[in-house]
């Protein structure tokens, strides 16, 4: 299905735009969701925009509307919660299924596809919650090290994520994600680059984007903050890597992608070292979608505007 295709067939359905949520991203679903809403709207669509609660969530049953376009971020709508109900009620909706989303959020059963798969991955030590904390943080720093990274096994916006220098700053930081989140897993620190490659389509239809290097200016990696705040990251496109790394990266990221089984959009994060190495940290799939955000920007800059993009996701709907 073309582009002036998608416009024909989805002319006379309804399209509900679902975000917000009560995730920790929130915010950022909102955001995402006016500007997906704006753009199906100026674009001629039978368009709502839908803010989901947790007092709302009933109002999903059958006939609630002919297309979903799904763009939560975080729990329920990023982990196939919200897909498994709408595929109950026998709703269309954008995006990767009940399976890719569950698996996608959780970055531990993602590295080990990615180790099955011969894709590469920083070392890490997975820690579950009600475990011995002490024994395993032992064990943790015994094998990754310090510095290291410390990441929740399923959030999203790097929420929770710390960079620990000192063994001090190390039994602190596992001891708050660990109350705060539960599973987590302490992950090796790599020096080097911060990119990103976004993928569109579905199967065999998709391709990689431009990878992005995100150069985060007055914070120590691309956290919460320097993420959805204007002015705090630089957007370099092409990144600045070798053609190698280049190409290893996009390849990595389109094989994450169609393994996993994604629909219509996901985005790889990953780091590329001093000798141009690259390491995968984890899938999206479900990317923001925000004026902020970088899935749209390498779209950009190979000419796909940003109400194509939308379109692209809203063909996944039937794909």
């Amino acid at each position: 299905m073309q582009l002036a295709e998608i416009k024909s067939f989805f002319k006379e359905k309804e399209i509900t735009v679902i975000c917000g949520g009560w995730s920790g991203e929130r915010e950022v679903s909102l955001r995402s969701g006016r500007k997906v809403f704006e753009s199906l709207q100026k674009q001629g669509f039978n368009v709502r925009f839908f803010d989901l609660t947790k007092d709302n969530l009933t109002e999903i049953k059958p006939g609630f509307t002919d297309v979903a376009f799904i763009i939560l971020h975080g729990k329920p709508g990023e982990d196939g919660t919200i897909q498994g109900m709408l595929e109950l009620m026998g709703i269309p909706y954008t995006g990767s299924g009940v399976m890719a989303s569950a698996i996608g959020i959780d970055k531990i059963m993602t590295k080990e596809i990615m180790k099955s798969m011969g894709i590469s991955t920083p070392p890490y030590y997975f820690i579950p919650k009600n475990s011995n904390l002490f024994v395993e943080s032992t064990k943790a720093l015994e094998r990754i090290g310090i510095p290291a990274v410390i990441k929740p096994r399923c959030e999203g916006s790097s929420l929770g994520v710390a960079i620990v220098h000192s063994i001090e700053e190390f039994n602190k930081k596992i001891r708050e994600v660990y109350e705060n989140f539960g599973d987590l897993y302490v992950e090796k620190f790599i020096e080097g680059k911060t990119v990103t490659c976004g993928i569109l389509g579905t199967g065999e239809g998709s391709f990689a984007l431009p990878i992005l290097e995100l150069e985060v200016v007055g914070r120590e990696f691309y956290d919460y903050t320097a993420k959805y705040t204007k002015g705090m990251t630089n957007f370099i496109i092409p990144a600045r890597i070798s053609e190698k790394a280049t190409t290893e990266y996009k390849e990595a990221s389109l094989k994450l992608h169609r393994a996993l089984g994604c629909r219509g959009f996901s985005r790889v994060d990953g780091i590329v070292d001093e000798k141009e190495n690259y390491y995968i940290l984890e899938i999206n799939t479900l990317p923001g979608m925000t004026e902020l955000s970088d899935l749209p920007k390498e779209a950009e800059h190979i000419g796909i505007s940003y109400d194509e993009v939308v379109l692209y996701i809203l063909k996944s709907a039937f794909e």
